[in-house]
């Protein structure tokens, strides 16, 4: 089956009515933290007798306390309790498998789940099988004994059909922060939105106690209707069906356009981060979901741009002459994210971020620092990573965490003495210029494949935030010891919101909760035009302390890395050494150099620039939330109230002078 529109639906619009799920279930380390029935946090301390479920109110607990016992959990054992097992024994409260294997219309997989068949992933399939298999025996045993009925092969067969829909079938709910909470599995008027790796919509998730009323003025519609596709066996369910049997509570979930769709276009969403390149998509589809992705994208030859960035490594030689195969760059590949994923384990895990911060730089700067050998022989070749290869962007994301603990950690020490206000500062900036860098490359692949909306809303607002944060840092004050002017924040301030206009006019469209394609491609052009003229004046302060970040040019503009946007091929060479030639966008230049236009002269002018930048770069990050997630959404009302509190120092820096 396939959901395609049944109206015409512009960029950011609520393609469905808000959905309640048919079953769900908090993960177990959040059973204590978070109300069973809504997953809001739990503000109240917990009870002294321990018990197995928590709930925020007394209309929780009456919601969904019954339905813990009546639906067999409460005689799993405590080994094999897990938040897919509870939903699936929930689902099968109100709803039995049918014939065709499907249950609540839900696709169940289960022939596929349970049986190894892709050699080169068979060990992991065979993990796969025998998790459900331990996990229907556990559901099985503990259904027999609340229906007091022998445990066959019927109740097994149940069982495993129930849990391997909840596998196929259900989402991961995330928090207003991101942390995953728990799942829920939705009816088919959201289950049977197909994925794509270019989808057109997105899904929010709304948590909190259901209000007694419609979250909306506005009417909530459903924008979609169930086509059969070939081999769908002739499945179909009625649109007025939908609503039927689910629990009327629990985390409740909308999808909304992030593309301009048309009338009879299939809806799709995205099952996996899209910010990969396709070996990993598709392995991360098959291993979770057991299909291999036919997409657009996933068909595309030779592969699009934003793939072949993704996935790029540059190498290079001090023989001219040297060439190196595909096995090569694959296996360098491969070692190169075991080395920055070692990184990362060891800095979530240790938590070092001065560790961190210099295992990664060295990477970025040096590649593989290892000769590869292949059929031909050991390779002179040298391997580094693209700027905008995956790797690299999780690197950028990681430092700009990295360098911002280790600015607190400084200040946590003695933040009277100057030295540690001064490292800690520079510590700022360093990890409000990998913000930066990581929303302006992310959003030079955005230009080419717009279904990247949601991650680059999350990078241009987590820039801005880091921008503004630097803005208001108390290090401004022994700034003299750099040479520079000690700012007067007065001044400064009064100069960001007279500028420009876009931030207003950004502001204007997420008050007025919609924007068309047309305009937002407007606002967009404007956007990057006005940050690349303020970025210009303020790279050079932000990057003069890291070696690295003072390879990179311009943070904003990529275009010069490719001769046009449907190149397999990155056409630039720019030396890093005299001996080596490669594809990477960075050019290491004496210390001193600093890339700006109309260099600011005073520190005034430097605060100034980097507010201005922190608004731009926060208000269209609200703009993009707000098409993904609604102008009422947690992220876009905490992008409002900053910009709100930034406004109103402004305005009162006016009548104080």
């Amino acid at each position: 089956m396939e959901m395609k529109s049944s109206e015409e639906i512009e960029i950011g619009r609520d393609v469905t009515p808000t959905l309640t799920p048919l079953s769900f279930s908090l993960h177990n380390s959040n059973l204590t933290t978070h109300c069973s029935a809504c997953f809001s946090p739990l503000s109240s301390p917990f009870p002294s007798i321990p018990t197995p479920f928590y709930y925020c109110s007394p209309s929780c607990s009456a919601a969904l306390s019954p339905l813990h016992h009546s639906s067999a959990e409460i005689h799993l054992p405590p080994s094999a309790h897990s938040s897919h097992l509870r939903a699936a024994l929930r689902l099968l409260c109100s709803h039995r498998p049918s014939s065709s294997l499907r249950l609540a219309g839900l696709l169940s997989n289960r022939p596929i789940l349970t049986s190894p068949q892709t050699p080169s992933l068979s060990h992991h399939d065979d993990h796969v099988s025998e998790e459900i298999k331990l996990g229907a025996a556990a559901m099985a045993e503990a259904i027999s004994e609340q229906r007091a009925v022998p445990n066959d092969d019927v109740v097994l067969e149940e069982a495993t059909i129930a849990l391997c829909a909840v596998l196929t079938n259900a989402v991961e709910v995330h928090d207003n922060e991101g942390r995953a909470l728990g799942i829920a599995v939705f009816d088919p008027t959201f289950s049977w939105i197909n994925h794509s790796c270019s989808p057109n919509a997105c899904y929010r998730f709304v948590l909190s106690s259901p209000p007694s009323s419609s979250l909306s003025d506005e009417p909530e519609l459903l924008r979609i209707a169930p086509h059969p596709k070939m081999g769908s066996g002739g499945v179909c369910v009625s649109s007025n069906e939908f609503a039927k049997e689910v629990l009327g509570y629990g985390p409740r979930l909308v999808v909304r356009s992030i593309k301009k769709i048309k009338k009879g276009e299939e809806v799709t969403v995205a099952y996996t981060d899209i910010l990969q390149p396709k070996a990993t998509r598709q392995w991360e589809l098959w291993s979770k979901y057991r299909f291999v992705c036919c997409c657009k994208r996933c068909r595309a030859l030779p592969f699009s741009y934003v793939d072949h960035a993704l996935q790029e490594i540059s190498a290079f030689s001090y023989d001219s002459m040297d060439s190196y195969s595909k096995f090569l760059k694959d296996m360098a590949d491969s070692k190169l994210s075991e080395c920055i994923d070692d990184v990362i384990s060891e800095y979530l895990s240790v938590g070092d971020p001065e560790s961190c911060r210099d295992k990664l730089e060295k990477i970025l700067m040096q590649g593989l620092n290892e000769q590869l050998e292949d059929v031909k022989g050991k390779s002179d070749s040298k391997f580094m990573l693209h700027p905008l290869n995956h790797h690299s962007l999780k690197a950028y994301t990681t430092l700009a965490s990295a360098y911002k603990v280790c600015a607190s950690d400084l200040l946590s020490v003695d933040s009277e003495i100057d030295t540690n206000q001064l490292k800690a500062f520079d510590m700022s900036r360093t990890s409000a210029a990998y913000s930066l860098l990581l929303a302006g490359a992310t959003h030079h692949l955005f230009n080419s494949e717009s279904s990247l909306i949601v991650s680059v809303a999350n990078f241009w607002i987590g820039a801005g935030e880091s921008l503004l944060f630097l803005s208001r840092s108390s290090g401004w004050g022994t700034c003299d010891n750099l040479g520079l002017i000690v700012p007067n924040h007065t001044s400064a301030i009064k100069l960001k919101w007279s500028k420009c206009s876009l931030v207003d006019r950004i502001r204007t469209c997420v008050a007025n909760g919609q924007i068309n394609s047309a305009d937002f491609e407007n606002v967009s052009n404007e956007f990057i035009c006005c940050v690349s003229d303020i970025t210009q004046k303020v790279w050079g302060f932000l990057i003069s302390d890291c070696p690295f970040l003072r390879s990179c040019k311009d943070p904003i503009n990529f275009s010069r890395l490719m001769s046009t946007k449907s190149s397999n091929r990155m056409d630039f060479e720019v030396c890093v050494d005299k001996s080596y030639k490669t594809e990477i966008s960075y050019t290491h230049e004496p210390e001193n150099s600093i890339y700006i236009c109309e260099e600011p002269t005073s520190t005034d002018d430097v605060v100034a620039c980097l507010l201005q930048l922190g608004l731009h770069c926060l208000a269209y990050g609200g703009l993009l939330g707000s098409i993904c997630y609604g102008s009422q959404s947690h992220v876009v009302c905490h992008v409002q109230n900053v910009l709100d509190r930034e406004k109103n120092i402004v305005l009162y820096s006016r009548e104080e002078s």
